[in-house]
């Protein structure tokens, strides 16, 4: 792999990076927050969730910016939100104000997980594309993982009720390197040549490496996919050709939360206080949960360009099933009289529903939406999948505390219910991506 490349898509993968601590790092802080702002659990789940509808917003809007102004471009802007929201937050004077400061991270983490992960497809071969934007996941994972040991690092400094401004306030340090080394990344080659700037792109294909190893052959494979005499980058996006990637990436982001993947890394602590452990042991446990994340995201990684994104897919939907199920059956059994081994079948349960999801979702939802669009209309599409998902989020976030309040047990049955569904619809409806050119995998998808 080339320098440029490598650089380049670690770099983006900093958007990652930030995505993930902005949405880990308020697990830590619920009590405080609850305590601080005199909250009731329905303002409580609307303060999770205000994040959530900046996600919302960011990934709405930042697919035509992106192809308008360029992923680089988008992405500068992208860190000075995640820097603004981290000080924000951290000097928030009243609830108020932290909703806000809340708010713009949200754009930042809406607007990373649609720019992030396309950028580092649009400038990687196809041989290696899957590993280098779950490069992107990686790096929300470690940003998880930072998030839980910084919170539970903080709180064993006994810093009273600041301690939760802390938390948030030392995501400007990741948000200001972020910004600084955009510098040195080039931009994306298939929106230069989008945008006639092909001598440019050119120079970027030689320090990226190409599909084929001709820069020329390169160059016009994605001029014919644009096909720009014929479409307009302009042309509207809800139409018939474009009805299977569509279907495709909406289905895939809703059931990437319907997991209840948001839920357990939002409410990690909350759960396990749930499931009869103490807050020292729950902070504890939620760091374990990172790291989960982390190694089978890296095993992950290490196969998804040769297993593929389907039977990667497979393997964690029966992973969340048999998870889920687990979790459901011991709330349901033990409720509020948690025994040891009941304690423990949860949190076994719950690192192995963290596991199914890094294995699987997890890894190939940001790949998979990066691929199955078009040139001319990957920043919309990818915009649109990324909405869903965040749209599913802030549900998913906002009723989780009022229903496990009544019931923690069916809310998780729910969730598996939900994954017996997404395991037929990876069997019957899903596309395979792996090893194939992004021009390729268009004609594949029927698209002319």
């Amino acid at each position: 792999m080339k320098r440029t490349l490598v650089l380049s898509a670690l770099v983006a993968a900093l958007g990652g990076l930030l995505f993930g601590f902005d949405t880990a790092v308020i697990s830590g802080t619920t009590g405080w927050l609850e305590s601080v702002f005199e909250l009731s659990k329905s303002q409580l789940g609307f303060t999770v969730a205000s994040a959530l509808i900046g996600t919302i917003i960011g990934a709405l809007s930042i697919g035509k910016l992106a192809d308008k102004y360029g992923r680089r471009y988008v992405l500068f802007i992208l860190a000075l939100l995640y820097l603004i929201s981290a000080v924000g937050s951290g000097l928030a004077w009243n609830w108020y104000s932290f909703l806000i400061f809340r708010l713009i991270g949200g754009i930042g983490v809406g607007g990373a997980s649609v720019v992030s992960p396309m950028y580092i497809a649009e400038i990687s071969p196809a041989k290696i594309r899957g590993r280098l934007v779950a490069v992107a996941q990686l790096n929300i994972v470690l940003g998880i993982l930072l998030a839980y040991f910084s919170n539970y690092l903080i709180s064993s400094f006994n810093l009273g009720q600041v301690e939760w401004r802390w938390m948030f306030g030392v995501e400007a340090i990741p948000a200001a390197l972020f910004f600084i080394f955009l510098f040195a990344t080039p931009r994306s080659p298939r929106w230069l040549i989008a945008n006639n700037l092909v001598n440019e792109a050119r120079i970027v294909l030689d320090k990226c490496g190409t599909d084929s190893g001709d820069i020329d052959m390169e160059v016009s494979e994605i001029q014919k996919s644009l096909n720009l005499e014929h479409h307009s980058i302009k042309e509207p996006f809800f139409t018939k050709k474009y009805r299977t990637p569509i279907m495709l990436a909406v289905m895939l982001a809703l059931f990437n939360q319907l997991s209840g993947i948001n839920a357990v890394l939002y409410y990690a602590p909350d759960i396990f206080n749930m499931a009869g452990f103490g807050k020292s042991t729950a902070l504890l446990n939620s760091m374990g949960i990172g790291g989960v994340f982390f190694v089978f995201t890296i095993a992950a990684m290490a196969v998804i360009d040769k297993m593929g994104r389907k039977k990667i897919m497979i393997v964690g939907s029966i992973g969340y099933i048999i998870s889920l199920s687990t979790t459901a059956w011991a709330f349901i059994k033990y409720g509020d009289n948690f025994t040891e081994a009941g304690s423990l079948i949860v949190l076994g349960s719950v690192f192995l529903f963290v596991a199914s999801h890094a294995f699987g979702q997890g890894s190939v939802i940001w790949v998979y939406l990066s691929e199955i669009f078009p040139n001319r209309v990957r920043g919309r599409g990818q915009s649109l999948g990324t909405t869903t998902h965040w749209i599913a989020a802030a549900v998913i976030s906002w009723t989780f505390p009022l229903i496990a309040e009544f019931s923690g047990g069916y809310v998780f049955a729910v969730y598996a219910i939900f994954m017996v569904i997404q395991l037929i619809w990876v069997i019957t409806k899903m596309v395979e991506t792996k090893g194939v050119s992004l021009e390729d995998i268009q004609k594949k998808l029927g698209i002319e």
